[in-house]
């Protein structure tokens, strides 16, 4: 393609001579682009990527099928793994629970997940509601009011300090035996039978234990772990009461 930056003198000024010694000529000017072809452009691309990173540029499909596929970008993060979601920490950290009598792995605690507590939160609350009482309400609020509150005991108590996500984590974790009490509701009323009033202890001791075993070990607080358990102990407490009445 040819562009004509100059006009003819004839045509613009007639016979007379251009106005203050200007004078004009011509020149051809060729666009670089409209040249270019595709095959050259993606040849460009595909030399620069490889002088980069050593690698030829991978091949990735560009449609809306590929949208809804599992390809993507050569050593590319699974999706949940970008989100922090270790469906192995989360198995490990639910045994540690189950299990409070087994030596802790404290690398499983550095990292804030709220996969797990989250799941717990909403399985109690679904069981609550099939039993007639709609508390995810309640359950929220005490949740939030209560982990900040130890939050702000243990960041007091300890040297180190704990973050509050790292907090709500290991008390989520901890609930899965109140979550289990939730369950047996479906089948027995609490309030209706004395013994049942009795079955909400076990729970409550046995998340007690795992949550101030949990904050001990990650904060090297072996000498204060009845001052520890005290407050966890309310905030699972709250949980029971929720559940039984």
């Amino acid at each position: 393609m040819v562009h004509s930056v100059l006009f003819d003198q004839d045509q613009m000024y007639g016979n007379q001579p251009p106005a203050d010694g200007l004078e004009f000529y011509q020149t051809q000017y060729v666009d670089p682009a409209s040249t270019a072809t595709g095959v050259g452009m993606q040849g460009s691309a595909d030399e620069f990527y490889a002088s980069s990173y050593g690698t030829a540029m991978p091949i990735v499909e560009r449609s809306w099928i590929a949208a809804f596929g599992t390809g993507g970008f050569p050593n590319e993060l699974p999706l949940l793994e970008e989100l922090g979601i270790n469906f192995m920490h989360i198995k490990s950290k639910t045994l540690a629970v189950l299990n409070p009598f087994k030596p802790l792995d404290t690398e499983i605690y550095d990292d804030s997940d709220m996969a797990g507590p989250l799941l717990f939160i909403l399985v109690l609350g679904t069981f609550l509601l099939l039993s007639g009482k709609s508390q995810f309400g309640y359950i929220y609020g005490v949740g939030l009011l209560g982990t900040v509150g130890i939050w702000a005991i243990l960041n007091l108590m300890s040297q180190g300090g704990i973050a509050v996500m790292r907090t709500a984590s290991i008390l989520g974790y901890c609930l899965l035996p109140i979550v289990f009490l939730g369950s047996i509701g479906l089948l027995i009323d609490f309030k209706s039978t004395q013994p049942g009033l009795f079955a909400a202890i076990l729970p409550i001791v046995w998340c007690t234990y795992s949550s101030a075993t949990m904050f001990v070990t990650v904060l090297s607080m072996s000498e204060q772990r009845l001052l520890v358990a005290y407050p966890v102990c309310l905030f699972y407490t709250s949980f029971a009461l929720l559940t039984v009445f």
